[in-house]
C-alpha cells in the first residue's frame, strides 16, 4: 500500500497524518495497520527502534475506540518514563481532531494523586510504565477490567529490566477476550513464553529478519588495549567534529565517570543513569535534544526511550552483557530514513563477541583503526575551513575593519590564513604530535595489562567484581531469572547486577565493588529452597573457564573464605577486594586532552567531584568572567 489513506483510516486520523507531514507509510506501518483494522486478533510484531511502531498500534487503537466512552479502552505499556511520555504525546498528535480524546501517561516519579485525577476524568487510553500502574492497580486508582486493547512496546526491553511478574500481575486484570497487540525489537525465548502466556492464535509480522539490524547502520569495531579504551574514544570523538551521539557504558559508576572525564577534557557530554533523579534526567535529556550536549554517556536502561532522529554515531564504550541488547543499542541511530554508524571499542577478549553479534543482526563489522594523530589534525583542520567558508557575514564588523586592516597591512594572504588556522590547528598539533599508536591487531599477544580483561574497562582500573554462586540452570535459573532474583533478595537497583553468566550447577554474575561487603555478607547463611546458596568472589573476571561445582545442595563451609578453593579451573575464589595500588592506574595512558577552544577547565577536579553528578554539563563555580562554550554543530 503507497499511502495511508490507502489503509482505511477514518478522516480524524487522515487530517493529523497530513499536518504531520506523513506521506507513505513505513513498511511495519503498512503491514500491521490493516490487520489490526480488519480483525480482532492478537498480533506479534517484530521491527526494529525507529521503524515507527508507535504510529503502527497507535493509528488503529484510535481508530477503534469508542471517543464517546469515559471508559478506559486501550492500555499501552512501555518499559519506561521517557519512552512513556513520547507515546503519549505521540498519540495525542495522532488524535489532535478526535474530539473529547483524553490520552493518559501514567509513570513514576511524579504525582501518583495528580495521575489518578487524570485517569478519573475519562481516559479511554492509558499510557503507563509497568511498575506504577501496577501500584494504581493495587490501590484502586485505575480500572482496566474494561480494556478492549492492550499494548506491550517494546517487550523485550521490558522482560530485560525484570518486569516480567509486573505484566503478569496487570495483565491479570485485563478482559481475557481483550485483544493484544506485542511490537518488539528482537525475539528472545523470554518474549516467546509471554505471547504463548497471554496471546492467542497471534498474527505475527516481521520487518527484516529476526533480531536484525537496520540496513540504515553501518557497523564498526576498534581494537585497543583495554587501557587505551578512554583514549580510544576521545580520538573517535575527535576524528568526527560534528559527532552527535550516544556512548553507552554497561555500569551507572562507568557511565558517570566516563561523562565527567569527557566533560574536564573539554568535550560537550552528558551522564544519563539511574542514579539520577527524574529532574535530572530531564535536564540531561533537554540539553541533548537541543544539541547543547554532543555526546550523551548512557547505560542501557538509562537510555531505552530516547527519541532523537539526528543521531550521527553511537559508540559501544564496553559491550552489553546479552548480545541482543546491541541491536537496541544500534537502533538509536539511522532513524527516519537517515544513515548512523555504530562503533564498537573492543579488547583482545571481545573479539569474539563480534562474531556472535554479527550471526544475530545479520550484518556484518568493519574493521577500523583509531585514527592517528595526523589524520585527526587534518579533519579538524578542514572541519574549521568549512564552517568559516559556510559562516553568514555578521556587517557589523564593517566599522571595524579599519583598524583590522591596519593591523595586517603587512601580512601577506598566505600568511593571514596560516595565522588565522594555527590558532586552532596548533592545539591539536601539539597534543597529538607525540600520540602512540592505539591499535593493536587481531594476532596481537594478550592485552598489556593483563590478559583478560572482563572488568577492567576504565583506563585499566577494575570497577566491578565479580562472583562465583552455587545455583544454575538445574534450579530453574536462566540470566534473567537470576538476575532478578539477586535484585529482589538484595533489594538492588536494576543497573546493579550485570555480567550473569549461567551454568548447569553454577553461575557468575557482576556489581560494582562498593556492593561488595553487602553481597558477601548477606550471603553468609543464606537458603533458598532449603539449600544453602554460596557467593564467593571470582578472581577470573572474564567469567569463563571451567569449575568443578563442589556445592551443589550439600552443607555451606565454615571457616575463612579464603581458605576454601574451588577446585576449577576457572579461580581460587577470595574474599579480598582490587589488590595492588590500582590508584597509579587511573590515567588510562599518556594522552590528556587539550582544552576545546571556548571550553572552561574547573581547577577543583578532586574535592568538589560529588557535586557534579547532576548528570547534565559541568557547570563551574560562580566566576567573575565566564569564557562562552564551543560552538555548537
Amino acid at each position: 500500500m503507497s499511502t495511508f489513506q490507502d489503509l482505511g483510516l477514518n478522516d480524524d486520523l487522515l487530517q493529523a497524518i497530513t499536518d504531520l507531514g506523513f506521506t507513505k507509510p513505513s513498511e511495519v506501518q503498512s503491514k500491521a495497520i490493516p490487520i489490526l483494522l480488519e480483525n480482532e486478533t492478537d498480533l506479534v510484531a517484530l521491527a526494529q527502534t525507529g521503524t515507527g511502531k508507535t504510529a503502527a498500534f497507535g493509528f488503529p487503537m484510535l481508530h477503534k475506540i469508542n471517543i464517546d466512552s469515559r471508559t478506559t479502552q486501550g492500555l499501552i505499556l512501555s518499559p519506561t518514563r521517557e519512552l512513556c511520555l513520547q507515546i503519549t504525546n505521540e498519540m495525542k498528535l495522532y488524535g489532535k481532531y478526535c474530539k473529547g480524546l483524553n490520552v493518559v501517561a501514567v509513570y513514576g516519579g511524579s504525582s501518583i494523586t495528580d495521575q489518578a485525577r487524570d485517569v478519573k476524568k475519562g481516559a479511554q487510553i492509558i499510557v503507563a510504565t509497568p511498575g506504577r500502574i501496577k501500584d494504581m492497580i493495587n490501590r484502586k486508582l485505575v480500572d482496566i477490567s474494561k480494556i478492549e486493547y492492550a499494548v506491550l512496546d517494546e517487550a523485550d526491553e521490558m522482560l530485560n529490566m525484570g518486569f516480567y511478574e509486573d505484566i503478569t500481575d496487570i495483565l491479570s486484570n485485563t478482559p481475557e477476550d481483550k485483544c493484544t497487540w506485542l511490537f518488539s525489537a528482537t525475539m528472545p525465548k523470554e518474549v516467546s513464553v509471554i505471547a504463548k502466556k497471554f496471546m492467542e492464535n497471534p498474527q505475527e509480522i516481521t520487518v527484516g529478519n529476526k533480531n536484525e539490524s537496520t540496513s540504515q547502520v553501518t557497523h564498526e569495531y576498534y581494537l585497543v588495549n583495554s587501557r587505551d579504551r578512554y583514549d580510544a574514544l576521545k580520538r573517535l570523538a575527535d576524528a568526527n567534529p560534528d559527532i552527535f551521539s550516544v556512548v553507552f557504558c554497561r555500569t551507572k559508576n562507568d557511565t558517570q565517570k566516563v561523562a565527567e572525564r569527557l566533560i574536564e577534557d573539554g568535550y560537550s557530554a552528558g551522564a544519563l543513569h539511574g542514579d539520577l533523579s527524574q529532574n535530572q534526567r530531564d535536564l540531561v535529556m533537554k540539553s541533548f535534544r537541543n544539541n547543547q550536549i554532543q555526546m550523551l554517556v548512557a547505560t542501557d536502561v538509562a537510555a531505552r526511550g530516547i527519541d532523537v532522529d539526528d543521531i550521527t554515531h553511537v559508540i559501544n564504550y564496553q559491550l552489553p552483557d546479552e548480545i541482543e541488547t546491541y541491536t537496541h543499542r544500534s537502533g538509536r541511530t539511522g532513524r527516519a530514513g537517515k544513515t548512523g554508524v555504530s562503533m564498537v571499542i573492543v579488547s583482545k577478549s571481545e573479539v569474539r563477541k563480534i562474531k556472535s553479534i554479527e550471526r544475530i543482526i545479520k550484518r556484518e563489522f568493519e574493521k577500523k583503526d583509531i585514527p592517528d594523530g595526523s589524520e585527526i589534525c587534518e579533519v579538524q583542520l578542514m572541519s574549521l575551513a568549512n564552517k568559516i567558508h559556510n559562516t553568514e557575514i555578521n556587517h557589523e564588523i564593517d566599522k571595524h575593519l579599519a583598524s583590522i586592516n591596519a593591523l595586517f597591512e603587512d601580512t601577506s594572504k598566505d600568511e593571514l590564513i596560516k595565522k588565522f588556522f594555527s590558532v586552532e590547528f596548533t592545539r591539536f598539533f601539539n597534543y597529538y604530535q607525540k600520540s602512540k599508536n592505539l591499535n593493536i591487531s587481531e594476532g596481537d599477544i594478550r592485552d598489556r595489562d593483563g590478559g583478560r580483561d572482563g572488568g577492567r574497562d576504565f583506563g585499566g582500573n577494575s570497577d566491578s567484581t565479580r562472583y562465583f554462586i552455587n545455583v544454575g540452570s538445574k534450579d530453574g535459573f536462566d540470566w534473567m531469572q537470576l538476575k532478578d532474583f539477586l535484585k529482589e533478595v538484595l533489594e538492588l537497583g536494576r543497573d546493579d547486577v550485570f555480567k550473569v553468566e549461567v551454568k548447569d550447577s553454577f553461575s557468575f554474575f557482576n556489581t560494582e565493588n562498593e556492593l561488595k561487603d553487602k553481597i558477601l555478607a548477606f550471603f553468609t547463611d543464606y537458603k533458598h529452597n532449603g539449600r544453602f546458596v554460596n557467593v564467593e568472589v571470582s578472581e577470573n573476571r572474564g567469567g569463563g573457564g571451567r569449575r568443578n561445582d563442589r556445592r551443589g545442595g550439600g552443607r555451606r563451609d565454615g571457616g575463612n573464605r579464603s581458605d576454601r578453593r574451588s577446585g576449577g579451573g576457572e579461580r581460587r575464589s577470595s574474599s579480598r577486594g582490587d589488590s595492588g595500588n590500582r590508584g597509579d592506574r587511573r590515567s588510562g595512558g599518556d594522552e590528556s586532552k587539550p582544552r576545546r577552544s571556548g571550553e572552561f577547565k574547573s581547577d577543583n577536579s578532586g574535592s568538589n567531584r560529588a557535586a557534579r553528578r547532576s548528570g547534565g554539563e559541568f557547570k563551574p563555580k560562580d566566576t567573575s568572567v565566564s569564557r562562552p562554550r564551543r560552538s555548537r554543530r
